[in-house]
């Protein structure tokens, strides 16, 4: 790569197509959030506006992404070096002062204690919060150490920071934010230059304490929801009364669309009939395969592999330490969020309470990923092109480095030794 070709994609700018692609899909979203949400009874015959008015859903979600543009604008105007400092902590706090509020007074719906009453008659989940607060303070806590975790006393800190938001929302009975934090703080460890093999040591004695829990709860019987919805992901028939109607309904409404789909606003449908629970929120791509078919969720399915490629590229030529863990940890976020939600819809995986970035139905979800999406474009906007950080003996030894860079290219590394 010339020298130049490098300093070009090094430099500060504003990413306009990774936000006009996140708005695409966020248009496209309030659209099939009216579909499934679509009532006959209050006429067939309707404009599109009248049809997004006649949903509560797509209305509010209308409302969120006409209110987007604000949470834009304010963080990417803000300087970085705001959240790299005490603004981070503040959040932080801030959203632990709210999950332990929200477990203290908040109802309980369909097994959890995770929605905030504002007293305005609308409510709101700081566990979407607690992302975005963990995210940061990752960020600025793995900025600090050339090999984090590498001593006890940094072990035990990082696990304070991913543990106490992540351990509050778990007692809320929020399983899939919780396992949304893990896979990002695994992501941003790893590209923070921790030992690798302390990393997989961590992975792997999570997912011996997830089978100890499946293994209890086959010798046991237990009812809980959640555990359910594993024993329904290995035979779905067996729970269909439980967690496996909507998983098989998915699948059903999913197959139905075939190549092109059977149109959105029709009569009769799996899901215009309430044939897939939640086909709104986490279930929009049911709605999608069944009006747009392969055709539609390709195109979707496409859009989302900009999204993360481009931040991928976007990290490779950022040059500063802290934005591009920032970028890796809001790039990881909305990678397991997309997996997750489409390989669960399509029964390739665990059902959990996970939607659809910018497509399914929330405010809470909506407003994190938009602000994620936002402190990229802080990053990005924020280049400096000279930074001290740049990919010099630090990036030798992080995964970022052995991921995102072209090693053997002598321009590169020239280019970082004056850097």
């Amino acid at each position: 790569m010339m020298l130049s070709e490098t300093r070009r994609r090094n430099r500060a700018h504003f990413d306009w197509q990774l936000l006009a692609a996140v708005y695409a899909l966020s248009l496209f979203g309030i659209y099939c959030i009216s579909s499934a949400t679509y009532d006959p009874d209050k006429g067939t015959d309707l404009s599109l506006l009248t049809l997004i008015m006649n949903s509560r859903s797509s209305m509010w979600q209308s409302i969120f992404v006409l209110a987007s543009p604000v949470v834009v604008a304010l963080t990417v105007s803000a300087p970085l070096d705001l959240f790299r400092g005490r603004l981070t902590r503040v959040i932080y706090f801030a959203v632990v002062f709210l999950l332990i509020a929200t477990l203290a007074t908040a109802s309980l719906v369909n097994g959890t204690r995770n929605w905030f009453n504002t007293g305005v008659g609308r409510a709101f989940q700081p566990a979407e919060f607690s992302k975005m607060a963990v995210l940061l303070a990752l960020a600025r806590h793995f900025t600090r150490s050339e090999k984090p975790m590498s001593s006890l006393r940094d072990f035990i800190r990082t696990m304070l920071i991913v543990g106490i938001p992540a351990g509050i929302v778990l007692l809320q009975g929020e399983t899939g934010s919780v396992v949304v934090i893990g896979v990002m703080f695994i992501i941003m460890a790893f590209f923070s230059g921790a030992d690798i093999r302390l990393i997989l040591g961590m992975v792997f004695t999570v997912a011996l304490g997830i089978a100890a829990i499946i293994a209890y709860a086959l010798m046991t019987g237990s009812n809980d929801y959640r555990i359910l919805r594993l024993l329904a992901f290995t035979d779905p028939a067996s729970y269909y009364s439980s967690g496996g109607y909507q998983l098989m309904n998915s699948q059903k409404a999913i197959g139905s669309g075939q190549l092109t789909g059977v149109g959105a606003f029709t009569l009769g449908t799996v899901t215009q009939l309430g044939g897939v629970p939640e086909n709104s929120t986490d279930f929009i791509l049911s709605t999608i395969g069944e009006a747009f078919g392969f055709v539609g969720v390709a195109a979707v399915l496409a859009t989302y592999l900009f999204i993360i490629l481009r931040m991928m590229y976007l990290a490779r030529f950022t040059q500063d330490r802290y934005g591009r863990l920032v970028i890796m940890g809001v790039m990881g976020m909305l990678f397991f969020h997309v997996f997750q939600n489409v390989s669960m819809c399509l029964g390739l995986m665990p059902i959990t309470g996970i939607p659809l970035p910018f497509l399914s139905y929330g405010g809470s979800n909506y407003m994190t990923n938009i602000a994620g999406i936002s402190l990229v474009l802080n990053v990005v906007r924020s280049r400096t092109g000279n930074s001290a950080e740049s990919a010099g003996s630090y990036a030798e030894s992080t995964g970022i480095k052995r991921f995102l860079s072209r090693r053997s290219d002598p321009i590169w590394h020239r280019e970082n030794n004056y850097m």
